[in-house]
């Protein structure tokens, strides 16, 4: 009986004594395993990190960089969105509405002649008018061209202005047209050349009604002063003893004194 509870206690003791020496190597094992974990974690970060701050750098341009280089990585974004845009997108534009104008002035009515800006004037540009505008300017132009031949064969006068008097030859075309016109007529005929209401206009772009102006005396300024009155021909009070009378402007004399041309009257001027 005593050698059965022996070997029970001997038994015993044995698994106590194999417990008690195993369970301090699993804990040993279980935090070195902690450890080995812990240790490759931190090793991959490290890893990682280093790759983050190279690629961020790499993306980025350092705000110490000059200026050009940031415009420089601008540019091909802006590159790359020009091509979206029509290129001929203008020219259309600009085809249109011309196309359109055209047809806007064909539509109405137009006669010739344009004054661009003061002093000058483009005989050759259309000008569009409307119908009571082109009567209000032909009548006018018509009146004027009745008064001056109604005074053929009147004497010449120094500085005479009415048809009772006589006429010299800026006061013949004072008298054809200061009550048609919406400015002044000057009373010499220097004064009606420098005129800056009228228009200067080309020996080629003469029409009825133009002022035409010559330089008989060495003076360095016009003297005299006729109207034109269509096919070379113009209207004036010549010089003492002479009458009022219509001349040739291809005559060697007048061609030869003939200075230029002005226009007094358009639509726009007259009253």
């Amino acid at each position: 009986m005593r050698s059965l509870i022996l070997l029970i206690m001997l038994v015993f003791s044995q698994l106590f004594f194999h417990l008690a020496h195993a369970s301090p190597h699993a804990t040993a094992k279980a935090n070195q395993q902690n450890l080995d974990g812990k240790s490759v974690r931190d090793d991959d970060r490290r890893k990682r990190r280093p790759v983050k701050q190279i690629t961020a750098r790499k993306s980025k341009v350092p705000d110490t960089a000059p200026l050009h280089a940031k415009r420089k990585q601008a540019r091909p974004l802006k590159a790359a969105t020009a091509p979206l845009k029509p290129a001929n997108t203008g020219r259309n534009k600009a085809l249109t509405g011309k196309h359109k104008a055209s047809k806007k002035a064909a539509a109405r009515p137009h006669t010739k002649g344009r004054v661009r800006h003061a002093g000058t004037y483009d005989a050759t540009a259309p000008l569009r008018l409307t119908k009571t505008q082109r009567a209000r300017y032909m009548k006018a132009r018509e009146t004027a061209m009745s008064k001056l031949m109604g005074q053929l064969g009147k004497p010449y006068i120094r500085g005479g202005a009415s048809p009772d008097s006589g006429f010299d030859c800026s006061g013949l075309v004072w008298y054809a047209y200061k009550d048609l016109v919406k400015f002044k007529i000057p009373r010499t005929a220097n004064e009606m050349y420098q005129l800056r209401d009228a228009a200067v206009v080309k020996h080629s772009d003469l029409e009825k009604g133009d002022l035409v102006f010559f330089r008989i005396h060495d003076r360095g300024m016009a003297d005299h002063v006729g109207v034109y009155l269509g096919n070379g021909k113009f209207i004036q009070s010549p010089s003492t003893g002479k009458d009022i009378q219509v001349s040739a402007l291809a005559d060697n004399y007048w061609r030869q004194h003939y200075i230029g041309a002005r226009r007094v009257m358009t639509p726009g001027s007259v009253r």
